[in-house]
């Protein structure tokens, strides 16, 4: 899939995405999130809450965000897997607050409360969600 093509999948709404980390020690996690956004070709951000994807990335800055657009049936869904890794995590200043305003303007206050940092990955690899490839 094209990053051009994966901006417009990974933007549009309504969509289902999972957020899945692992802790240093290889306790993995999966969570389901709607406020990630992939800015241009190369860069994912959103707000998360102080849990257990939040823990893991600071311990741990790899991540894959699986995004799924349903069809009308299974074989006409599309999606991707995107390999990500955090390059920054604040839970303070001008970066944090426009997150987090975003997040107030689509869900509203109550998500945007819940919001205790904001991520910025890096996108290092996408796949297909079915890849017959190694």
């Amino acid at each position: 899939m094209e990053r051009v093509e994966l901006m417009e999948l990974f933007n549009k709404r309504p969509r289902i995405g999972t957020l899945s980390t692992s802790s240093k020690d290889g306790k993995v996690n999966v969570a389901v999130f709607g406020s990630p956004q992939m800015v241009d070709e190369n860069t994912v951000i959103m707000g998360i809450g102080n849990n257990r994807s939040y823990k893991n990335l600071k311990e741990n800055p790899n991540a894959v965000f699986i995004v799924l657009e349903p069809g009308k049936g299974i074989m006409d869904w599309k999606g991707a897997r995107v390999y990500l890794r955090a390059v920054s995590i604040e839970e303070s200043g001008g970066f944090y607050e426009t997150v987090r305003e975003g997040i107030r303007k689509v869900a509203g206050d109550q998500a945007a409360k819940m919001i205790h940092a904001a991520v910025r990955f890096e996108v290092t690899e996408v796949r297909p969600i079915v890849d017959m490839n190694t």
